[in-house]
């Protein structure tokens, strides 16, 4: 998932200021702007952990158009941070689904054909579930 970030433009002195719009008190900061996405990264994360941990819903990311013309956020520069929710969605369950025979050897064939994708028939599915009921 993309998370989008706002940042604010530090100098020498101040800090760049980063701002996840998505994830209420999650924010941080970073020296150097090449460190902006790696810092947004790991708040993010480690918001999204204690999210998880306490139970409560995991906030999911707008699109950054939501936020682009926000007062709230005149003069900063935006961009996204992909975030791995996999490990946020829950322990896995084990599920019977039925699907025309075709489509199953469509599916193992992209399967095959992706191995540093996709793990299994199951990764793949999982992958499109949550690409459409997630992101979208």
């Amino acid at each position: 998932m993309l998370y989008p970030i706002a940042i604010e433009r530090g100098d020498k002195d101040t800090a760049h200021g980063i701002i996840v719009p998505d994830i209420a008190g999650c924010f941080s900061a970073a020296d150097d702007y090449n460190e902006v996405f790696a810092n947004a990264a790991e708040a993010i994360s480690g918001h999204l952990e204690c999210l998880a941990e306490a139970g409560l819903e995991i906030p999911l990311p707008s699109d950054i158009e939501k936020y682009v013309d926000n007062l709230d956020y005149e003069g900063m520069t935006w961009g996204v941070v992909a975030v791995d929710m996999s490990r946020y969605l829950g322990k896995t369950e084990k599920v019977n689904v039925t699907l025309p025979s075709r489509l199953i050897h469509l599916i193992d064939a992209k399967v095959a054909g992706n191995k540093g994708r996709y793990k299994s028939r199951s990764a793949y599915l999982s992958s499109l579930a949550e690409k459409d009921l997630i992101l979208s």
